[in-house]
């Protein structure tokens, strides 16, 4: 199956984007913000790579998502992420799940590529053609996500996407045209989900 699934982790903007708002917002100038970000990503990297522990207990995972990525690996699905999360936050998400070998973290794309998040989709088609040496194709690509953003950055890219109940309501998310709408990630039904949007593409 030629087909990429990106999962996406981030909710919001990217990591960069909150950080600066919020300082800016704070009454920090523009310019100081900016200036901090370097200092930002390594505090960031050490307080998540000191909070694994607490990261499982007080943000697990989303039921059915380790089971989900093991069987898309299995059918053969070529897995990375879209995230807004930097790289470093990224990791450490990632191996809470203890599914790092069947996401292929090379041509995912973090917020520490860009800081708007709509041009991360470009990241990972550059990265998956430098990887395997043919183009990616969005028709054949999808998105897993949540949120009404995760849709909106998936069709900016022609991308296809499937969103989880889970953080808004099934009503909310349909009204924001995804492919498909599920209420929790079963394995058996989101490869059928994913399967069925990419055939024939």
């Amino acid at each position: 199956m030629t087909c990429t699934v990106t999962m996406k982790m981030a909710h919001g903007y990217t990591d960069e984007s909150i950080v600066i708002d919020t300082a800016v917002a704070s009454g920090i100038a523009s310019a100081d913000a900016e200036a901090g970000l370097p200092r930002f990503s390594t505090v960031l990297a050490a307080v998540m790579q000191a909070g694994r522990d607490e990261l499982v207990r007080v943000q697990p995972a989303y039921p059915g998502v380790a089971e989900s990525i093991a069987e898309l690996h299995r059918r053969g699905f070529v897995q990375t992420v879209l995230t807004g999360n930097l790289r470093a936050a990224a990791e450490v998400k990632v191996a809470s799940l203890n599914v790092r070998d069947e996401l292929d973290l090379q041509i995912g794309a973090y917020g520490s590529d860009h800081r708007d998040r709509f041009q991360l989709a470009a990241v990972v088609a550059r990265r998956y053609r430098d990887k395997f040496g043919i183009e990616l194709t969005p028709a054949r690509t999808v998105v897993v996500g949540d949120a009404p953003n995760d849709i909106a950055c998936a069709r900016s890219a022609g991308f296809r996407v499937v969103v989880v109940a889970h953080r808004e309501s099934r009503e909310e998310l349909a009204s924001h045209g995804p492919d498909a709408v599920l209420d929790h990630l079963d394995p058996e039904l989101v490869v059928a989900t994913i399967t069925s949007l990419v055939r024939g593409a």
